[in-house]
This record gives structure tokens, C-alpha cells and sequence, in this order.
């Protein structure tokens, strides 16, 4: 779920730095240090702007360099369990595909990608149900269920997140398309 809030944090200002535009300098640093990274909610910034210097900076004995505190508003993608999201296929393996939604990827594993038996296509990167011929590839747009969650504090892109498609009014539009008709007759 996208949000936007407004933050506090200490940004480091090296002393190379110093000198310069000192707006500018607190911008690019609160950017370089904040955004695509996991906060301390849990939550991926995925958008830093108005950065606003609180207060005088202080300097660290033995450093050098001036720890500023900063204001700013941001972007932030925080997903949650049992959350429904949206996708693209951005890659299919041996045992199931990588499912991209907001900055994050997760993986839909083989056992949950449908209600059939799967086997895996790896030449054309897809994969086919045994039974319907249903077939997932690369690029196609999915609603998937996020079921398990292991969040990468240092790097938010190497984050566990388990999904699935199994249940009823998820998968491809024309998977959801064919479920609602037969659901009709």
C-alpha cells in the first residue's frame, strides 16, 4: 500500500561537502540516503521531497563531518500480509515465477500459481496448467495474495515475500474473467 507521511532522520553531511550549497547538499544526501531503502516502519521510501533542515547540524568529535536533522515529506510502499497487489511476471524458474508490484518483487510459487497441476515451460519462460492450459509467461498482469513476509532491512529488492494465487478472484484478468462467467450459469 502506497502512503505518503512525513519524516524525521539525521542525515550525514562529510566534510568534502561542506562549502557548497548547503540546501542542495542536504537534498541529494537526504535522497541517496532514504529513498529505496526500508524505514524504520517497515515501510520502503520510494519518494523523497520538500527537505527542510531542523535545527543546526552538529559535528562529531573525531568525524569531522555534520549530522543534520531533516524534515521531509516521502512516498513509502509498505506492503502487508493478506494484502491483494497487482502485478507483472518478471521472471519464470524451476519452481514458480518472480511477481513485481510497487518497488518489491515476490516470488509465486509453482504449488501456488493455480488450481491444477503446473509444468514449466523454461524455453519460452512460462508456465502451463496441465488440465485448463492456462498459462502464465513473462510480462502478463496478475492479482495475487500476499502470504508471507520476510522483509531485507539493508536491502529492500532481497526481501522474502510469498504469494499466491489459489484462491478465488485471483490470477490473470482472463482466469478472473472465466471464474465470474461459470459463477453466472
Amino acid at each position: 500500500m502506497y502512503m505518503r507521511t512525513q519524516a524525521e532522520r539525521v542525515v550525514r553531511i562529510p566534510p568534502s561537502e561542506l562549502g557548497e550549497d548547503i540546501d542542495k547538499i542536504i537534498d541529494k544526501l537526504t535522497w541517496e540516503s532514504f529513498e529505496g531503502k526500508l524505514g524504520p516502519d517497515k515501510a520502503v521510501t520510494v519518494l523523497v521531497e520538500n527537505v527542510e533542515p531542523v535545527g543546526q547540524g552538529r559535528i562529531v568529535h573525531g568525524d569531522g563531518a555534520v549530522y543534520q536533522t531533516v524534515r521531509f515529506d516521502q512516498i513509502v510502499f509498505k506492503p502487508k500480509e493478506n494484502e491483494l497487489v497487482e502485478g507483472e511476471v518478471v521472471e519464470v524458474l524451476k519452481f514458480g515465477a518472480f511477481v513485481r508490484f510497487g518497488p518489491l518483487d515476490g516470488l509465486l510459487h509453482i504449488s501456488q500459481v493455480m488450481q491444477d497441476r503446473v509444468d514449466i515451460d523454461t524455453e519460452n519462460q512460462r508456465l502451463v496448467g496441465k488440465d485448463t492450459h492456462r498459462t502464465l509467461a513473462v510480462g502478463d498482469r496478475v492479482k495475487a495474495r500476499i502470504v508471507s513476509m520476510d522483509l531485507n532491512e539493508k536491502n529492500p529488492q532481497d526481501s522474502k515475500i510469498g504469494l499466491t494465487m489459489r484462491q478465488s478472484g485471483l490470477g490473470r484478468p482472463e482466469w478472473i474473467a472465466e471464474e465470474a462467467e461459470k459463477g453466472e450459469e
